[in-house]
């Protein structure tokens, strides 16, 4: 039986990309129009795992995600890097000289920045960048571009004007794969979790201190207004180690006392940038 995915966009967004990557296998694919939906199939069992960006090397943290962790009920059980190369693509009758606005999704637009200046292109931000590129297909917008994939073009039949657009060269985004489940210890992993703490001098000292004095190594750090308190935060922390394992289980358990909150999201495998 084919594995049923979930993701944000429109079928070649970049979030399908990591997919096919991560699972290397048949899938029937379930595109969402916003993340919060992504979250809503997987929990309803309506798909098997979901795939959410997470954070981009260029332009940073995908903020909508990191709320989203903290009210689910699902575990992070992997994670993906995908290298992001950016199109230029147009309608298959436009003259590239008569192009003036590019649409795509504001991540999208923010990588490609200088390109866009550039060319003296209006940036219009859209959902998604795939969805930017079937919109001038069935608009037969022949004024505006999209920035999109390759993968996208071809799918949509579209024209590449251009490629490689982005600002720097290595630009890579880091999805996470939601399920049910954490898996199983490869004895090269992750723990994301997160944390609230007291207002109080020194309590982030204290806290981080527990991963210190047993040598976990921390993958990031990630703070996000609570939105029930002013300018208090909850911490997003990932980290290297399985919670199966019994020094990360130690350090849980002392963190917990230590913290208001602390949930744990998820142990998965670790990725790694090709």
């Amino acid at each position: 039986m084919r594995l049923k995915i979930a993701f944000q966009g429109e079928r070649g967004a970049y979030s399908e990309e990591a997919a096919i990557q991560y699972f290397n296998q048949d899938i029937e694919f379930i595109p969402c129009r916003d993340i919060s939906t992504v979250f809503n199939v997987v929990e309803a069992g309506i798909a098997d795992y979901g795939v959410v960006p997470i954070e981009n090397s260029i332009e940073g943290s995908v903020n909508e995600t990191y709320d989203l962790l903290l009210s689910t009920g699902l575990r992070v059980s992997g994670e993906v890097y995908l290298k992001v190369t950016h199109c230029m693509i147009a309608h298959p009758d436009a003259d590239p000289r008569n192009i003036k606005k590019v649409i795509s999704h504001p991540q999208a637009l923010a990588q490609c920045r200088i390109y866009l200046m550039s060319k003296n292109l209006e940036p219009i931000p859209s959902y998604d960048t795939a969805g930017s590129v079937r919109k001038i297909l069935e608009e037969k917008m022949l004024d505006t571009a999209a920035i999109g994939s390759e993968r996208a073009a071809n799918i949509y039949g579209m024209k590449i004007l251009d490629r490689g657009i982005e600002d720097y060269g290595r630009n890579y985004t880091r999805f996470l794969i939601l399920g049910r489940e954490d898996s199983e210890p490869t004895g090269e992993d992750k723990t994301s979790i997160i944390f609230s703490l007291p207002h109080i001098p020194g309590s982030l000292y204290r806290a981080l201190e527990e991963f210190a004095i047993r040598s976990i190594n921390l993958t990031k750090i990630e703070s996000r207004p609570t939105k029930h308190r002013p300018f208090e935060y909850y911490f997003y922390v990932d980290f290297e180690g399985h919670r199966k394992n019994s020094i990360v289980q130690e350090t849980l358990n002392a963190l917990s006392r230590k913290t208001l909150l602390l949930k744990v999201l998820g142990s998965y495998p670790k990725a790694k940038i090709v």
